[in-house]
């Protein structure tokens, strides 16, 4: 994955925080869509993680 790749999940990770803490602001916020865009930002958060291994072990090498 480049660096190009890493910087969409970091724009994305924070769409999506930024999208739960808006949901979250409402009177009546959709649990459904909260869990729902928890559930992405966690699978974003592992790809980063992902990234992040696989290029400190290109740097090791």
């Amino acid at each position: 994955m480049s660096e190009r790749f890493l910087h969409y999940l970091e724009k994305e990770h924070a769409r999506l925080e930024a999208a739960i803490t808006e949901q979250l602001a409402r009177l009546r916020p959709d649990d459904l869509e909260v869990a729902r865009l928890k559930k992405a930002k966690l699978a974003v958060r592992d790809q980063i993680a992902a990234w992040q291994a696989e290029h400190s072990r290109s740097e090791v090498a």
